[in-house]
């Protein structure tokens, strides 16, 4: 799904870089979150993924033809503008250009939200709108799904509901899922995978092994 080798960013192209040298291979279906200390550079991947910066050294390739993404809930929802639920689904259909308006529909019942077409974005719960935010990175139908922080401003009930849904996806519908995370508990319950981020390197091992590995990692560093 995605193979990044010997990545390297600097915001000037030269010393200090970000991301130093960092290779990374992540297969169909899993699930991993990415983890650090903030400044380590876990945006910085996140948007060279998205396509929104690019590499200053290095090679990515992502096998999918559309990769949906899922902002932070508090970069979409500081506003007051009365916009409903299927308006912004609508409006992200139109950007895609897609055909069918039934996948706007399909894509709340996913998530459990199509009762809600017709509610102001404002009035919903945190939970709720980070369900919106995920029905509508799922309607390009993508492989690879791409969140940053899932669980900001949400509550604890619905944050182990939406890491169900994103779990099920996974391993049911063979979504892959990249997670920039700081939830730790919600990190080595669900994740199929650890990236940790440290100093611009960047090391992944799977959660059970993650104390063992990362500090074996961290000396020889």
């Amino acid at each position: 799904m995605i193979n990044i080798e010997h990545l390297w960013f600097s915001y000037t192209g030269m010393v200090p870089y970000i991301l130093n040298d960092i290779s990374l291979e992540i297969e169909d279906g899993e699930y991993i979150s990415v983890i650090g200390d903030n400044g380590c550079g876990k945006t910085t991947l996140m948007r060279i993924l998205l396509g929104f910066l690019k590499p200053t050294m290095g090679s990515i390739s992502i096998e999918s033809k559309y990769i949906g993404y899922v902002p932070q809930r508090n970069d979409f929802t500081n506003t007051n503008f009365p916009i409903t639920v299927y308006e912004v689904m609508n409006s992200y259909h139109k950007l895609l250009k897609l055909k069918d308006k039934a996948i706007i529909m399909e894509s709340l019942k996913l998530i459990g939200m199509e009762s809600f077409k017709s509610s102001l974005m404002g009035n919903l719960s945190g939970g709720q709108t980070q369900k919106i935010l995920i029905a509508r990175a799922l309607m390009g139908h993508p492989q690879l799904l791409i969140l940053d922080e899932p669980s900001t401003g949400v509550d604890v009930d619905s944050q182990k509901e939406i890491y169900g849904l994103l779990k099920d996806m996974s391993l049911n519908q063979k979504i892959t899922i990249l997670a920039v995370e700081h939830n730790l508990e919600a990190v080595f319950s669900y994740s199929t995978k650890i990236f940790h981020l440290q100093n611009g390197h960047g090391h992944l091992c799977s959660p059970d092994m993650y104390t063992t590995e990362y500090l074996h990692y961290k000396r020889k560093d």
